[in-house]
């Protein structure tokens, strides 16, 4: 690996590794084990995450969905780990991600990366586009009180505002502040660049809005009263953000009109050093201070070795040092300028070495190494060039952080972001965002999720880092994967019925359930929700009673539902149907929502002796007053089967196999599936229970030569006393090993059957 030794008493820099005047290739560099490539998807695939509004075809992001569409401008990207949304941020990331794209095309094109670039390019350029209402902007959408207290997924936001705040729509807030107008200049200025030769009437678009804001902005030429963004965003100047645009107008336009403006206006009101009248070089190119870039561009374009000198300080200032100034350095070689998001700043000024290098020093070895060797290690430092080996991008290498202050992709359900002293597993990777990085110059690091200045994640984070690695990709090559991103699978169970016994005598059975939606693949509210509890009558019609004697009642709910008369499920099967009204949002959004409890009762006349629960389906496993998770109380979406299993055997597995073979196959075909799948499960079935021969598999209680849910089926059956079973199906029947049949066996072979344990006779 190439590595940057910062020596704090010395001048120089020390390299390691190869040259970095290379021929093109079309191969990663050879003495670096990243693929640059695989991580450019990777940012794609974070901004992806980051689409508020109605998605768009193009979003590869499985677990994300629609959100925010009722917005005042709907779309473009949330700014971090929250759901506020800001013009300022939104530009000023489009428009470096745009000047990565410009500079560096080739590779982005090589890797085959260039629609997906584009697309989410346009994306935030089309938002910021639409925040132009002619006279003003909107700089901000969403409610910030609200936004910071509540910990949960995008798609399920609005509800939780809703019930919080009783309104349907979020906020949004207008200015005239010459930085955010300028900043929306420069974005879509360097937006029409990139359109321009392939989608002609969208870059004209851009154009115009990036004419209309800048004019306004350089009218007005003051920080407008945007206080909603204040304790997030704090403005501080304007100057430098209207040098930025009108290099990017003069690029866009050819108009030596807008480099007048900054000869004339602009240069002499930009920021200085501390107690001097030097144009300032020791910070950072960010959201609040262009300075640096526009220097850099204002030297390209005007071809002026003054401006070319001028900038040059800041990369001597971020290397060896200028004029007894020189950043921070970690000990394992990072330039370290803030506790608050210091690789930000570290990447972004390595894609500005990695463009002065090409557009201003290319004729210089000497320093051509020299900025491109500082870029190459501090991009490559955050994906393991460093003492501990980490990444400091997630989804990248073997060890990268786990613990990202990220709302949505944390999936999580009940507002709590945290356990007592520990941090919660994670529903999604983050595949491609960049955190924080260390938090003092001694590399300090924490993987907790409450540690913002190490963990966050933002859209401008990944902003100069994505320029960069189009500079990689043009210089080193890569590649991409075809299978990324695969397609994510749920952690853990979406939606599930946990239940108990309340009450029970002679004459009814009471029972507490509560239906659970933790939902993040992706997180949703179902608003036709419904619940079955299965009960056997059996009793009931040998004391020459009927289901009509029976009487059913809902005692406690939580949330508005109706309970139905018993129906007829087959023979003396029988359920009750709890169904919950469209305005009883089960969601995953707080500890008050995510379950819902209702209490139940199903009752004989008073005086009567013959009701008993003990051969109903859903009562099997229950005990009193302790609520456990039960697959014999099952769960429904509308008429789909989303939890536990029928007394018939269907479970959620099954009703999703046939309803994607009847969507997109032929009839023939679902025959064949089917029997493929039957197959399938007998043979892993015959191989678990191997020590059992032909006559005596455990679970085998039909005697057929495997275990299926069918045998499932006999057991409940043959333990109800429905049906009497033979000598070898007895034997069979002893899933527990207790040489008895009950209950408790049915229970082990049904767990056995949806994988909740792996072998039979299982006493555990």
């Amino acid at each position: 690996m190439k590595r940057w030794i910062a020596a704090i008493s010395a001048a120089v820099l020390v390299f390691t590794g190869t040259a970095v005047s290379m021929p093109e290739s079309t191969a990663i560099a050879e003495d670096s084990s990243y693929n640059y490539g695989e991580a450019l998807q990777k940012s794609m695939f974070f901004y992806e995450v980051q689409q508020s509004g109605e998605l768009p075809d193009w979003n590869e992001v499985s677990w994300r969905s629609d959100s925010m569409t009722n917005d005042y401008i709907e779309g473009g990207w949330y700014d971090a780990g929250d759901h506020l949304k800001f013009t300022l941020t939104n530009a000023y990331s489009a428009t470096m991600m745009a000047w990565g794209y410009l500079e560096y095309q080739d590779g982005v094109d090589a890797i085959g990366e260039t629609e997906e670039y584009l697309n989410n390019l346009g994306w935030a350029l089309d938002y910021v586009a639409e925040c132009d209402l002619g006279d003003k902007v909107v700089y901000m959408i969403g409610d910030g009180s609200f936004d910071h207290i509540w910990w949960g997924s995008a798609e399920v936001y609005m509800a939780k505002y809703e019930l919080q705040s009783g309104e349907t729509k979020r906020p949004y807030y207008t200015c005239n502040n010459s930085c955010i107008e300028a900043q929306m200049a420069a974005s879509l200025a360097a937006g029409y660049l990139c359109f321009k030769d392939t989608d002609a009437e969208r870059a004209e678009y851009y154009l115009d809005h990036a004419i209309a804001c800048f004019e306004r902005a350089d009218e007005n030429r003051a920080i407008g009263g945007d206080e909603a963004e204040t304790s997030y965003y704090s403005i501080s100047t304007f100057w430098d953000d209207l040098f930025y645009a009108a290099n990017w107008l003069y690029m866009a336009t050819g108009e030596q009109s807008y480099l007048d403006l900054c000869e004339s206006d602009y240069i002499a009101n930009l920021g200085t050093e501390s107690q001097s009248t030097e144009l300032k070089y020791t910070w950072g190119h960010c959201w609040d201070d262009v300075q640096q870039g526009a220097t850099l561009l204002y030297a390209i374009n005007t071809g002026d070795s003054t401006w070319k000198t001028q900038f040059q300080k800041h990369l001597e200032y971020w290397t060896t040092g200028y004029d007894g100034k020189q950043i921070s350095y970690t000990s394992d070689g990072l330039a370290w300028l803030t506790n608050w998001g210091s690789l930000r700043h570290a990447t972004t000024t390595a894609f500005l070495a990695y463009v002065a290098a090409d557009e201003l020093f290319a004729d210089d070895t000497t320093y051509y190494e020299k900025y491109t060797e500082f870029a190459d290690s501090t991009m490559n430092y955050c994906f393991g060039d460093n003492d501990d080996n980490f990444s400091y991008v997630v989804g990248m290498g073997d060890d990268y952080p786990q613990n990202y202050h990220h709302r949505t992709s944390s999936g999580i359900w009940d507002d709590q972001w945290t356990t007592i002293g520990t941090e919660k597993e994670h529903a999604h990777t983050l595949y491609g965002a960049l955190v924080g990085g260390p938090q003092d110059s001694n590399g300090t690091y924490e993987d907790k999720i409450d540690n913002y200045q190490c963990n966050e994640v933002a859209i401008d984070y990944n902003a100069g880092y994505t320029a960069a690695l189009c500079a990689m990709v043009s210089k080193y090559g890569g590649s991409t994967d075809d299978n990324f991103p695969e397609e994510e699978t749920p952690k853990w169970t979406e939606f599930y019925v946990e239940a108990c016994i309340n009450q029970a005598s002679d004459t009814y059975t009471e029972i507490k359930l509560q239906a659970t939606n933790h939902s993040a693949w992706p997180a949703r509210i179902l608003h036709s929700i419904s619940v079955n509890y299965y009960f056997d009558i059996s009793e009931v019609l040998e004391a020459d009673a009927t289901v009509d004697d029976l009487t059913v009642s809902l005692n406690y709910v939580e949330y508005d539902c109706t309970i139905s008369d018993p129906i007829q499920y087959d023979g003396n099967i029988y359920y009750v149907k709890i169904t919950f009204e469209d305005d009883a949002k089960i969601m995953p959004t707080g500890q008050s929502e995510h379950q819902a409890e209702v209490q139940f009762r199903i009752a004989a006349p008073s005086g009567t002796s013959y009701w008993s629960a003990d051969n109903d389906y859903s009562y099997e496993g229950l005990v009193q007053q302790d609520v456990a998770e039960t697959q014999y109380i099952t769960m429904y979406d509308g008429d789909t089967l989303i939890w536990g299993v029928e007394p018939d055997g269907t479970t959620v597995s099954d009703v999703t196999t046939t309803t994607t073979t009847e969507t997109t196959t032929t009839e023939e075909t679902t025959t064949t599936t089917t029997e493929t799948a039957t197959e399938s499960t007998a043979d892993t079935d015959s191989t678990q229970t191997s020590d059992s021969d032909a006559t005596m598999l455990c679970g085998d209680v039909n005697l057929d030569g495997s275990v299926t849910l069918a045998d499932v089926v006999m057991l409940n059956k043959a333990v109800a006393s429905v049906i009497e079973l033979n000598t070898s199906a007895t034997t069979n029947a002893d899933c527990d090993g207790s040489n008895s049949i009950d209950g408790n066996d049915a229970l082990v072979l049904l767990k056995f059957q949806v994988q909740l344990i792996q072998y039979i006779p299982y006493s555990g």
